[in-house]
């Protein structure tokens, strides 16, 4: 591995990676592999989580190739020198940023989007003129196997390559001098990267977790409400990063609530969700068992059943949960629904920001209750009277804050997540201004404060 690096390392200071066109002809090499395999896609998806092939291309393929398509139409834009105002004080002159790649990129991806979540920040990254090397997860090998062969087919090695293995090749890569990390997944291997990372003062971008919060409000419409969550929720059997983690609903509308999303789990999935062959699942024994141990039999008001050898957990809701309770311990990540009830909405503002931020945050409810909440709440991003999709955008950043993350990515902020903005000042050589060279008189002191308010 350190020679990949090497090699990418000596790629780049070849300048090769600089020109515009060399990135947006990398970026439709890319976007070719993805539409000649685009069938082998979808079946190594569905290996690793069962998803259907329209479930992937809503939220895997086609967002990819959304990413894709944008910075090739804007990443001529993005990588111009920006012209800045120059102070009296250093005239004559010029001042620009210019945008400048980190170098070579190291991008660590998780298993539960296993293709957009490898494929879009590298994108960015070779935007901005980096080498990258993906490591992408050993919990979904189908397509971490696929998506070395299309990085294989799209990119020449010193440009981009792909690293498989486990926790060894994780370790051994942190070990190396990149110039900038990305890493999606835990909280916990979040802060390792980190560590790591610090040691090297390697710059990072960590998209991480944590409880998002749903709350719903008494304004709500509640029959759309429930209809939207159930699609957020239980998408990708609730292994989504900024899925609604629980329920924070008024008690005036909590029995309503339950009823229609009852009503919209079965229209969804059937009266037997484990039945239903585009019901994904579980990604892995382990997390199989972590999920089932949070499911607290008593409280279950919808589903809970549970298929051990199919790893597959029907859309379940508990009522009547409280912040002891383990489902409220630690991020879910899977099909499990937690529902709490709230009176007052200083509450629940004072209970949501007493705990970590969250990645993600769901309010539904009428203007004047959603603008309250968003505003005094801290999270990473969110939506009103909706889910999960201000991610699916790629006219928005998407990043965390506190222990959900730092920094974003997508789009222009994705391109920027792999720059370094060198500030520069073009100075005139026909004239130079005598005031700042000393000796100093009380005529140049005047001077200079003239020039410097």
């Amino acid at each position: 591995m350190q020679q990949l690096l090497q090699r990418q390392k000596e790629y780049f200071l070849t300048g090769a990676t600089l020109p515009v066109k060399a990135r947006i002809k990398a970026l439709k090499s890319l976007r070719s592999s993805i539409y000649a395999h685009e069938r082998e896609i979808y079946e190594a998806i569905k290996i690793d989580l069962g998803k259907s092939a329209t479930e992937s291309y809503m939220c895997e393929v086609g967002m990819t190739l959304s990413e894709i398509n944008f910075m090739i139409k804007h990443v001529r834009r993005y990588s111009k020198c920006k012209r800045v105002k120059t102070p009296l004080a250093q005239h004559v002159a010029k001042s620009y940023v210019k945008p400048s790649p980190y170098g070579c990129v190291l991008v660590m991806s998780p298993w539960n989007y296993p293709f957009m979540l490898s494929l879009e920040p590298l994108v960015d990254a070779i935007a901005a003129g980096n080498t990258v090397i993906l490591k992408p997860s050993a919990y979904s090998p189908a397509t971490s196997e696929l998506l070395a062969k299309l990085v294989k087919e799209a990119f020449p090695p010193e440009l981009a390559t792909t690293v498989l293995g486990g926790r060894a090749e994780n370790s051994s890569l942190l070990d190396m001098p990149f110039d900038k990390i990305f890493f999606t997944g835990s909280v916990a291997v979040g802060k390792e990267v980190m560590r790591r990372a610090s040691e090297k003062l390697i710059p990072v971008t960590l998209e991480l977790g944590g409880k998002s919060p749903c709350i719903v409000d008494k304004s709500a419409n509640i029959p759309l409400a429930a209809k939207r969550i159930v699609f957020g929720k239980f998408l990708n059997c609730g292994q989504t990063c900024v899925a609604p983690d629980y329920i924070y609903v008024h008690s005036s509308v909590k029995d309503k609530l339950i009823e229609c999303v009852g009503k919209e789990i079965e229209r969804r999935y059937g009266e037997f969700p484990l039945e239903n062959s585009a019901y994904g699942k579980i990604i892995s024994p382990k997390h199989y068992n972590r999920v089932c141990s949070l499911i607290d039999d008593k409280k279950v008001v919808i589903g809970g059943q549970r298929e051990d050898k199919t790893l597959r957990i029907a859309p379940t809701v508990m009522a009547g949960v409280t912040r002891d309770d383990a489902v409220m311990g630690e991020e879910i990540f899977g099909p499990v629904l937690p529902v709490m009830t709230y009176e007052n909405l200083e509450d629940v503002i004072a209970d949501v920001n007493s705990h970590p931020h969250p990645l993600a945050f769901y309010v539904f409810a009428n203007g004047k209750v959603a603008n309250e909440l968003t505003t005094r709440c801290q999270f990473g991003g969110g939506c009103i009277n909706d889910t999960i999709i201000h991610l699916a955008t790629s006219a928005m950043g998407f990043g965390g804050v506190g222990e959900s993350g730092m920094g974003s990515y997508h789009g222009k902020d994705g391109f920027d997540c792999f720059t370094h903005k060198k500030s520069i000042v073009d100075k005139a050589t026909w004239f130079d201004m005598p005031v700042r060279y000393s000796p100093y008189t009380s005529f140049k002191s005047k001077l200079i404060k003239f020039f410097m308010k």
